[in-house]
């Protein structure tokens, strides 16, 4: 039980961060200005690929 309960907190980091690379532009005009919309899409999809890393890993090694 707290196998699946592992996995689906992985399977949810690694889908965070795929939203976090694929939708940077979009989420940071929401929230950023005109001057730091570049770097912050940036930082995003820097934080998404970590996350990504992180729960593939908690997934990989909770096998």
């Amino acid at each position: 039980m707290f196998s699946i309960i592992i996995k689906l907190i992985s399977a949810i980091i690694i889908l965070i961060g795929v939203i976090l690379i694929f939708d940077a532009r979009i989420i940071t005009k929401r929230f950023f200005g005109f001057g730091d919309q570049n770097e912050a899409s940036s930082g995003l999809k820097i934080l998404g690929f970590i996350l990504v890393i992180v729960g593939g890993l908690i997934m990989y090694f909770n096998m």
